[in-house]
């Protein structure tokens, strides 16, 4: 009947609808509206209850039967009730106040949406690589053994020899299981399809220490020897579509036939995650040569052990070393000198990229903290306007916990409609910050919006409404009941340090970031200004690995790149062609010892410098210059002359001070001699950030009796086509070695961008990250002024109509402005001083406390602090004293 009057009344003529009439009919309407709004509610309730009845059914059949009877179930108390039913009517008329400002909420969920966002797209990467368990039992009690040995020659970290392997694996108590590995990339061949894959190689050993498991077959055992292998779930899926039949057949792996015998399952990774099959071999102690530094190891420690005794077990254990496998007098030194590095092997593993993402966790989490500063600001200041509302509340008898409870429901609200927000653009950004990452992140390709990042961002939506809201909130239960007799007139003489304190603290916030970005942007820079030794531009690399009866020592081997090198020189805008064996920015290169003709007699006493090889016009191709002698030429490969070009570190290392052309030295583990024919500049091998290497370079036949056998070089071709010739240069391929893949193929910009990739990801994640914060901070300054402006509108007429100029009235609340911005300069430099340091391993020809740095970082955001202040000074000075007097 109720429902039906507002149609009546319609039905009347226009002259009989009274005033009375109309209010009549509208209080009807909003009596239905609020009718049907408390059906949808009971609905709701109704659901929500069935739904938590499910839930206890469920939970009550899998874990505790005694639920099954809801009247053992605990029943909510009376003012818990009461309490539900208070924060449901006050979320709901929070939802209804949010929706009578568009512009408030807009503003408020955009700016937490954003910053959540962000927090969310960068925790599920670090969920992903550093949170979630390694794929191996017990992770917690494997390690990587390595060693150093201070005051030698070695590296300050190096990998061991297989005599350390044997020595621990037989003798170390504290040890349950170790394992010797190594990585690189060979050929598989499988039915018709050859390709270049990375593999790995251990001892039967390894699955057993790392505590895995097959998904398919079986693991390898000492009885296998080296004729089998074990596939990745990849590679398995991939190339053999999943057959299950897989197992049992052989396949060409790095050039010997090995049966499949196992498959490991979709987690499973080891040593990175780009390898794809795993294969063994047999270490015989009756062959060990000690000293071949370089292997690493992975062990699983007894329970129980502490580092310390670990360490000095394996310490007295390699004392034994030169006893029992014998050596040199040089080798034995260095066993004296050695000591043991055991880190855990998930630091071994994520070690490298641990650190860039935890900054940029917490860089986007300073971002979320500004966010929250800024909403606060937004909230306190829709308090200020609503002080007399409230004190009408206070007044008629609501209690302080009630406005409280009634301010926070609006801060929850705008945090849930903030997360929604802020899901979807992790969603969206997410994939391209995996694009963008470095490739050599482990699990990256697992990156997604899971159930943690879900639950992350749900907590992060609710520490920041209370983070936002519980201030206000407290405030607003305290109205100033002044305010019933002002008539809403708001005071001009309050000082608002809560506000101003947050607009110090996004101040100080946004310098700690900027600073952090903009020293990395100055690495960066850096790097990009390094001379390596070598060109960048207009340079093609790649690899092949030709196989062929023909081919069967190293001079074949030498006419077989020479020949090739001559049919890519032919090709159209080629300019230049040669051959390595380690191409820079791309492979590692080997330690060798060398002795001159002054050295000691003893056989393995010399200089440790690195060896590759080299031929053709490697040199003028990658535009390393020669300093002296001749680089060379076609006959220095034909034979084995024993001619070598060195690099100026080697020259200055085997020779200090003297001329190096016409020398002879001798490698470790040759008889005869080789000569210096050249000196060639420096050159980065592994990094731009590294120190140049003290190069040898070889010949592609080197002496007799040990030639080495280049069987995969990489090649390097000169030309400005560098982008677009790989095609002509893979058909070329076909025809010279048609069993050959085509492997490694990059441009050497390329390789030096992919150098970099690390420092250039870290600097546009925290570079975006103190742009958010300079706009945040910025418009947080900004609405602080803009208020304090609005509310000293009375003041500012009377300075005016007292003869105050508009310039005056401008350096006012200019000076204003600048009494936040400079002591949140100063409290962020300080901050900053603290928390670059953690940028040390990332940042390249800059000091993490950069002077030049910081007084520039600090200017500019005082200027733009000071800036923000302008546009509310101009409207202060432009007041008109009548007016504001009038409205008075």
């Amino acid at each position: 009947m109720r429902s039906l009057l507002p149609r009546l009344l319609h039905l009347f003529p226009v002259a009989f609808r009274t005033r009375f009439g109309e209010e009549m009919a509208e209080q009807l309407r909003v009596d239905h509206d609020r009718a049907a709004s408390q059906s949808r509610l009971h609905a709701l309730r109704f659901s929500v209850l069935a739904a938590l009845d499910l839930v206890r059914s469920a939970v009550a059949e899998r874990w505790n039967p005694s639920w099954s009877d809801p009247r053992k179930l605990p029943t909510p108390s009376k003012d818990s009730r009461l309490m539900l039913q208070a924060w449901t009517n006050d979320l709901r008329y929070a939802l209804r106040a949010l929706r009578r400002s568009p512009g408030f909420t807009a503003v408020t969920v955009c700016t937490l949406g954003l910053a959540i966002g962000a927090n969310a797209g960068i925790f599920s990467v670090v969920d992903t690589v550093l949170l979630d368990p390694l794929p191996y039992r017990d992770t917690e009690r494997l390690v990587s053994i390595a060693g150093s040995a201070p005051g030698s020659d070695l590296p300050p970290e190096f990998g061991l020899s297989t005599e350390f392997y044997v020595q621990y694996d037989e003798r170390a108590d504290l040890l349950e299981g170790i394992a010797p590995y190594s990585d690189f990339t060979s050929t598989l061949r499988a039915d018709d399809r050859v390709e270049r894959v990375r593999m790995a190689v251990s001892t039967a050993s390894l699955f057993p220490t790392l505590g895995v498991s097959p998904l398919l077959g079986r693991l390898p055992v000492p009885e296998d020897e080296d004729r089998v292998v074990v596939l990745s779930h990849r590679l398995w899926m991939t190339w053999f579509g999943g057959d299950r039949e897989v197992i049992g057949r052989t396949y060409s792996v790095s050039g010997q036939d090995r049966m499949v015998i196992g498959v490991m399952g979709p987690e499973f990774w080891f040593p990175n995650d780009g390898t794809l099959l795993w294969f063994p071999f047999v270490l015989r102690p009756e062959e060990i040569v000690p000293g071949r530094f370089g292997m690493s190891l992975v062990a699983r420690v007894a329970p129980g052990a502490e580092d310390e005794s670990l360490i000095a077990e394996l310490a007295t254990l390699a004392r034994q070393l030169p006893d029992r496998f014998g050596g040199s007098a040089n080798y034995a030194r260095l066993i004296e000198q050695y000591q043991p590095i055991v880190r855990p092997l998930e630091k071994e593993l994520l070690g490298g990229v641990a650190t860039p993402l935890w900054l940029l966790l917490g860089a986007v989490g300073i971002v979320l903290l500004i966010a929250c500063a800024n909403v606060t600001n937004l909230f306190l200041v829709r308090a200020e306007h609503r002080q007399r509302d409230l004190a009408v509340q206070r007044a008629i008898g609501a209690g302080r916990g009630q406005l409280i409870r009634s301010q926070m429901a609006e801060a929850l609200v705008v945090a849930a409609l903030a997360a929604v927000l802020a899901l979807a653009l992790a969603r969206a950004s997410v994939p391209i910050l995996v694009r963008a990452a470095p490739p050599d992140i482990p699990r990256l390709a697992e990156v997604g919006i899971t159930g943690p990042t879900l639950l992350f961002t749900l907590a992060a939506a609710a520490f920041s409404a209370l983070l936002f809201g519980l201030v206000p909130a407290v405030r607003a239960s305290s109205p100033d009941l002044l305010r019933l007799r002002e008539g809403g007139r708001g005071s001009t003489r309050r000082r608002h340090w809560g506000r101003t304190g947050l607009v110090i603290a996004q101040t100080a916030l946004a310098i700690v970031l900027v600073i952090g970005s903009s020293l990395l942007v100055r690495s960066f820079w850096q790097l990009r200004n390094v001379d390596p030794g070598y060109d960048t531009e207009d340079i093609f690399t790649f690899q092949i690995a030709p196989e062929g009866a023909h081919l069967t020592d190293g001079p074949s081997f030498a006419r077989f790149h020479m020949d090739f090198m001559q049919r890519i020189a032919a090709l159209p805008g080629v300019e230049r062609v040669g051959v390595v064996e380690n191409v820079p920015l791309n492979e590692g290169v080997r330690g060798v010892r060398y002795r001159t003709e002054g050295s000691v007699s003893e056989e393995d006493a010399g200089t440790l410098l690195s060896l590759t090889w080299a031929g053709g016009d490697y040199f003028a191709t990658m535009g390393i210059d020669v300093l002296q002698g001749r680089a060379f030429v076609d006959s220095d490969h034909v034979s084995d002359l024993g001619n070598v070009v060195i690099g100026q570190s080697a020259a200055n290392r085997l020779w200090p001070g003297e001329d190096p052309i016409g020398k002879r030295l001798q490698r470790e583990g040759l008889e005869s001699w080789e000569t210096v024919v050249g000196v060639v500049e420096d050159v980065m091998q592994y990094s731009l950030r590294d120190e140049p290497e003290a190069l040898v370079y070889s010949a592609l036949v080197g002496p007799s009796p040990t030639s080495w056998v280049l069987g995969s070089p990489a090649y390097v071709v000169k030309t400005k086509r560098a982008d677009e010739i790989a095609p002509e240069i893979r058909a070329l391929v076909r025809e010279v070695a048609p069993e050959a893949p085509m492997y490694r193929v990059y441009t050497m910009a390329g390789l030096a961008a992919d150098s970099m990739v690390q420092l250039s990801f870290t600097m546009l994640t925290l570079g975006i990250a103190s742009l958010l914060a300079l706009i945040l901070g910025a418009i947080g300054l900004y609405g602080v002024l803009s208020y304090v402006v609005a509310q000293r509108t009375r003041e500012i007429g009377l300075r005016i109509a007292l003869g105050a100029a508009p310039r005056q009235v401008q350096l006012m609340v200019i000076a204003q402005g600048a009494q936040v911005v400079l002591p949140g300069v100063l409290v962020g430099i300080l901050a900053a001083i603290g928390t670059t340091r953690m940028l040390g391993g990332l940042l390249f020809g800059v000091e993490p406390v950069d002077v030049a740095t910081f007084v520039t970082v600090s200017a500019t955001m005082a200027l733009l602090g000071l800036m923000a202040t302008y546009l509310p000074a101009r409207r202060a000075s432009t007041v008109d004293p009548n007016r504001s007097l009038q409205a008075e």
